[in-house]
């Protein structure tokens, strides 16, 4: 029987790649796009054609971050300049809104077509922390997180939900400020000092260090943790099958009394806490 924490009261976890296997939809639905819009651009302005990459583009400019904003980081990278549009803009219209919209049609038929594949990893932790009474949240940049909890039936996990379209109505900033973090950690009611933040991406894990989270866990799938511990993670881990819920509390006051949440090490080609 794991005993009842006593250095945090809540867990907020992100969406894509930490709870559900979507982010892997969300990079493909973004490399259609923009390799797409590329294309066209290279021949109007007799350019070379540099195709949009998963690993560096992805992480850079688009990955956690709200749709619009992730467009405009994107191709400001490329030294492309498009009017912002409106939300309300169609897909094929040729602004940072339309491009932004034309990728939410491409998830959505993936996700219509394939369905959501979750982490049994991060469920059986959610059920751990549900069982000790410890209050979830989710949050999220992406407009369709509750369509996705809905189709993998975890809504009833989260007291919480912060998501796109909640940050459009009350106009929060996206990450990597913490907003989105903070937001939840109001609507619990709990202190961001007494919440555990999980995320898997670099915008994220920046998030819950400028919000002054008690512990910022990273979860990385991709063989970037040593970037996720420079931008704010406390420790890492490759998939949370290596976190229980009677870990949190030893880490929150290990890194309260000395600065660490533990030592990370490089192991099985992934960056794994306190060994």
């Amino acid at each position: 029987m794991i005993p009842t924490p006593n250095n945090f009261d809540a867990v907020i976890f992100d969406l894509d790649g930490v709870i559900t296997d979507t982010a892997r939809v969300h990079a493909a639905a973004w490399k259609s796009l923009f390799d797409e819009y590329l294309r066209g651009w290279s021949v109007e302005h007799a350019e070379d054609f540099r195709p949009f990459d998963l690993e560096r583009d992805y992480r850079c400019h688009v990955d956690g971050k709200p749709r619009y904003d992730g467009v405009r980081s994107f191709l400001i990278s490329r030294g492309i300049e498009l009017p912002a549009g409106d939300p309300a803009d169609g897909p094929e219209a040729q602004t940072v809104c339309g491009l932004g919209n034309r990728k939410d049609r491409v998830f959505n038929e993936v996700l219509s077509n394939n369905g959501v594949e979750v982490f049994p990893s991060s469920v059986r932790l959610m059920r751990e922390l549900e069982a000790l009474g410890i209050a979830c949240a989710v949050s999220s940049s992406s407009r369709n997180c509750r369509r996705v909890l809905q189709i993998a039936g975890l809504e009833r996990f989260f007291a919480a939900r912060v998501d796109g379209a909640v940050s459009a109505e009350l106009n929060l900033q996206g990450k990597p400020a913490p907003d989105i973090f903070l937001k939840c950690s109001e609507l619990l009611r709990v202190p961001p000092d007494r919440c555990v933040v999980v995320e898997d991406a670099i915008s994220g894990v920046q998030a819950g260090r400028n919000g002054g989270f008690g512990l910022v866990i990273g979860v990385d799938r991709t063989g970037l943790g040593g970037t996720l511990l420079e931008n704010g993670a406390d420790v890492v881990v490759g998939d949370l099958s290596e976190v229980g819920a009677g870990d949190l509390d030893p880490w929150l006051e290990a890194k309260r009394q000395t600065g660490r949440a533990g030592t990370t090490t490089l192991a099985a080609g992934a960056y794994r806490a306190g060994q």
